[in-house]
């Protein structure tokens, strides 16, 4: 086992609320080994008001978030990513930046909670099944590993990961 951090990102196209989730659960659950950000293709501008009331409700550290583009993290004082996941179909299908360094990347499709229509509560609801989405898939990728394979087998189990989601 080594001492590396490794750095994740995390990406859908408004940045307001399920990667902002997935930033948030794998800099919780994974603080030790892992350093997660988050950005959009077309960021909204702000995090969704209620991810954050609900992140909050839950304990997890919600200073610092804000709504911002994938060109960040191509700049060249970026930190370089090591795994990148879109969790939306939307960004998915778009034309990604070149990332260096070449990360192990994925897929994780999460319909967004943010359109969910309804009540307050049905919204909330909504929220609150895409969390608990977004943490099992992470725990699953915290499953891996990574330390003990190689790139070319590690890209390979994320791929298996991805499309065993359910």
């Amino acid at each position: 086992m080594t001492n590396k951090i490794y750095n994740v990102l995390f990406i859908c196209s408004g940045n307001s609320a399920r990667s902002i989730m997935a930033e948030a659960i794998l800099n919780h659950l994974g603080h030790d080994r892992f350093r997660a950000f988050s950005a959009g293709s077309r960021p909204r501008g702000e995090v969704d008001p209620m991810v954050l009331d609900l992140l909050g409700s839950l304990g997890y550290d919600i200073n610092g978030f804000r709504s911002k583009s994938w060109h960040e993290f191509v700049a060249q004082d970026a930190p370089q990513m090591d795994f990148i996941f879109t969790v939306c179909d939307r960004a998915a299908g778009e034309e990604c930046p070149i990332w260096p360094g070449q990360p192990v990347s994925g897929h994780w499709s999460f319909p967004d909670p943010v359109e969910a229509a309804g009540s307050p509560d049905e919204r909330r609801e909504a929220l609150r099944s895409t969390l608990l989405h977004i943490s099992t898939q992470i725990r699953l990728f915290l499953s891996l590993p990574i330390d003990e394979l190689d790139e070319i087998s590690l890209q390979a189990r994320v791929g298996e990961l991805c499309r065993s989601k359910s």
